[in-house]
């Protein structure tokens, strides 16, 4: 009863309360006047007003009861009941190298681009690690000249060389709904797929993941099972080999005779940073210290349960090539359309790029770049688009991204 009457509060408006609270008093009296200045009119009036206030009340709170509808904050205290939040706000890491490199830099502060940038590991001589005061995308600079906060003795030069690890805003609401959906769909629990997505996302610097549970499957444990030709080189071999030789490969003969050579226990993640692009080898790095370090490959050291190996790796940018040929408007060329063409390419190459880790394979189409295209400043009209030389759409596996190669007009 309460949903079939929920769902029409926003329908229950101060005209047809007063409708129906004025039609009501008629049926109790006819000869009473309720026209608009009337007595009943005017005390009928004000707590109709009230009434329908209550009703737009219950239909917001109506809306907020649900994760599909509920405004931030509520979406927010929804999800908190299933140990969800928001990612933070991330601040950038870039890489600095300074001159002389004996200098030792741990804690100093310098600043570029208007931004404060701290020190906070030392990579090698002359090499560091610099971490943005400022959280968010603002901090994501790939080169510039760095000047200290406070004098440094010695100090020659200082250069930021390359970003590290993305600064990203606080997750966005609807992006956080959908995670929050997610989970109720698929449960993380243990090492399961929803599992390791979850934890690397929340991981600083990460904007998406693919998880590839027994990733080397085209090997087939059957496959590492010693064949009788196998045993006959083995027993012949095995004494003439070195002790440490000797030892390790009757290991792995007797694992593979004994059948306890498997490859359910690998797991392959692939992951782009939070510009969605390809991520840095440090990221790549990070991420493989925090889920599974290397050394203690298994071990169950990182957030990977016990028995899981696991390798990280980084989407590949797959370059495209598109040519294109252009009617322009009067007045218009190629050299005065092509930022524009430029940017229409790389707006729809990162929105790809954002549904990556959803879909199976990526489709770069081109009735899509044709169509954005046309609507960019200068194009009057634009046919025989190639992509990577052929006139049809490319299809990219699931590890690889679009990103822009060469493009004519």
């Amino acid at each position: 009863m309460f949903s079939e009457f929920g769902a029409h509060f926003d329908e229950m408006t101060f005209e047809r309360l007063l409708r129906e609270v004025l039609a009501r008093v008629r049926e109790l009296d006819p000869g009473v006047d309720t026209r608009e200045g009337s007595v009943v009119y005017t005390a009928a009036a004000p707590t109709t007003a009230e009434h329908a206030q209550i009703y737009i009340a219950l239909d917001n709170i109506l809306s907020e009861t649900f994760a599909d509808t509920a405004s931030r904050y509520f979406l927010i205290k929804r999800a908190a009941e299933r140990g969800l939040a928001p990612f933070p706000a991330e601040a950038a890491v870039v890489r600095g190298e300074f001159t002389p490199v004996t200098l030792r830099l741990e804690g100093a502060r310098f600043s570029a681009q208007g931004l404060t940038f701290a020190v906070s590991e030392r990579i090698s001589d002359g090499m560091y690690r610099l971490r943005c005061e400022t959280l968010g995308p603002i901090g994501n600079i790939t080169t510039g000249r760095l000047l200290p906060i406070e004098p440094i003795n010695g100090l020659e030069s200082a250069q930021v060389t390359e970003l590290l690890i993305p600064g990203a805003d606080e997750e966005e609401t609807e992006a956080f709904r959908q995670r929050y959906m997610g989970s109720l769909r698929s449960q993380a629990f243990g090492g399961n797929q929803a599992d390791y997505k979850e934890k690397v996302l929340a991981l600083p610097g990460v904007g998406a993941v693919k998880v590839f549970p027994v990733w080397n499957a085209d090997l087939a444990p059957a496959s590492f099972v010693p064949s009788v030709e196998v045993t006959d080189w083995y027993n012949g071999i095995l004494a003439t080999l070195p002790g440490p030789v000797a030892a390790w490969l009757t290991a792995i003969y007797t694992a593979a005779l004994e059948l306890l050579l498997t490859v359910g226990g690998t797991v392959k993640l692939v992951i782009m940073d939070t510009t969605y692009n390809p991520p840095s080898a440090d990221l790549i790095a990070d991420v493989q210290e925090v889920v599974d370090p290397p050394g203690t490959h298994g071990e169950g050291l990182g957030t990977a349960p016990i028995g899981h190996v696991v390798s990280v790796q980084g989407v590949t940018g797959a370059p495209i090539d598109v040519a294109l040929t252009l009617q322009y408007q009067p007045g218009w060329d190629w050299a005065a359309a092509e930022s524009y063409v430029l940017e229409a390419i790389d707006e729809y190459f990162n929105e790809l790029a954002r549904g990556w880790q959803d879909a199976d394979n990526t489709v770069i189409r081109v009735s899509q770049i044709e169509t954005r295209i046309l609507a960019t400043p200068g194009v009057l009209d634009v046919q025989n688009t190639l992509l990577n030389g052929a006139n049809e759409n490319v299809t990219l596996d699931d590890t690889h991204i679009p990103v822009r190669g060469a493009v004519s007009g």
